[in-house]
């Protein structure tokens, strides 16, 4: 029988794409998320033309927590990777301002954080001339509908002949998307059609952009940041975000660019004159985490105590197979302790010896938070 705290690492994607219409900010998000300079942030469209890419630590005090009790001699945190995508305008779909190249950008990514611009300030221009949070999410919002249904009614066409000699599985894919391109004429999301999970992986190589979990992010003036409900801007956000089923973040590129230039003992008393218990981007990682539909888990011992991210809803075994996949396929099982009862008593071992600890099988279905040590055999 074998033991595994860690081996080697078989890393998941997880990647978010920032879009938006150009100067309304997401370069400067993009730096102060990373703690870099490797975006242009500059006052005119399409500064950014080749994404920039960066790796984001999650926030997640349980990790914090464990590293500080274990000491271990190596840490690995849950890590989420951001892109920088150059701004969309009004026509991307049909090549307006190299916008098939950069519709092509974030078809790779699993998620989208969509920037939008809530705040006034004349010295910033804005391609339509005028501050709309409303209308310029519908602009982004109908270049990634009217991209997918030339994709799909595509895929339609080549699918015609091979539906007409009785092909199954082209049958049940015509089926889905011709359910997609009435969506989309419809002037919706793909999300809107109502699509079940088997659905999607029907037609999941087409990397669909409005099918992609959105995320919205309110840039708004920074002597608002602390009652955001005060800026008319990000409300009206909020409720085109609530109309889409979606959450809506308020943040000031501004200020979360001026915080990262700072030391931490600086960062807290900046933060506390402002009125605030951490850096917006922190929540804003956090959610692009959940909105990928992730969980963590934690294995934790002298050598290192490293996250994990799985997917909502995947057993012990499969927590297993995302450290090395002989673990998954040796399998014996898994024993169990929740973060909550390791905090409660201090330690893994104190919480342990409480009775605090679970022998799981194959059919356990992972929790956000385990701390895992895992049995097998190969």
């Amino acid at each position: 029988m074998k033991a595994c705290l860690a081996f080697r690492f078989r890393p998941m994607p997880l990647q978010c794409g920032i879009v938006g219409l150009p100067n309304v900010g997401k370069s400067t998000i993009f730096n102060a998320l990373t703690k870099s300079h490797s975006a242009e942030a500059q006052n005119y469209p399409f500064c950014t033309i080749d994404p920039n890419v960066g790796v984001v630590a999650v926030p997640d005090p349980r990790f914090d927590y464990l590293v500080k009790i274990v000491e271990p001699k190596s840490s690995v945190p849950v890590a989420v990777e951001f892109v920088d995508i150059a701004g969309l305008v009004k026509g991307a779909s049909q090549g307006e301002g190299l916008g098939n190249k950069f519709l092509d950008h974030i078809r790779k990514v699993n998620a989208i954080l969509h920037v939008v611009r809530c705040f006034q300030d004349e010295n910033v221009t804005h391609v339509s001339g005028a501050v709309s949070p409303k209308s310029d999410v519908e602009i982004i919002e109908l270049e990634l509908i009217l991209s997918d249904l030339d994709q799909v009614d595509k895929r339609l066409q080549n699918l015609l002949k091979k539906k007409k000699s009785g092909d199954k599985e082209a049958v049940e894919q015509s089926a889905v998307l011709e359910r997609v391109a009435e969506t989309l004429k419809a002037g919706k999301p793909a999300s809107a059609a109502g699509l079940s999970a088997d659905d999607r992986e029907a037609i999941k190589d087409l990397a669909l952009l409005s099918l992609k979990p959105v995320l919205f992010i309110g840039n708004i003036d920074e002597k608002l940041l602390a009652h955001p409900e005060e800026s008319p801007e990000f409300r009206e956000l909020q409720q085109v975000a609530k109309e889409r089923g979606a959450e809506a973040i308020p943040l000031s590129g501004k200020i979360e660019a001026e915080i990262g230039q700072l030391s931490p003992e600086e960062e807290k008393e900046f933060l506390s004159d402002l009125g605030l218990s951490e850096p917006g981007l922190n929540r804003v990682i956090r959610e692009a985490y959940g909105l990928l539909g992730y969980i963590t888990f934690f294995t934790a011992g002298e050598v290192e105590v490293r996250a994990w991210n799985i997917v909502k809803g995947e057993t012990a075994p499969q927590a297993a197979g995302t450290i090395h996949s002989d673990i998954e396929r040796g399998f014996i099982r898994a024993e169990v302790t929740p973060f909550s009862a390791v905090e409660e008593y201090g330690t893994q071992k104190k919480a342990q010896e409480a009775g605090k600890m679970r022998l799981e099988g194959k059919e356990y279905v992972m929790q956000d938070g385990d701390v895992v040590y895992f049995r097998f055999n190969v």
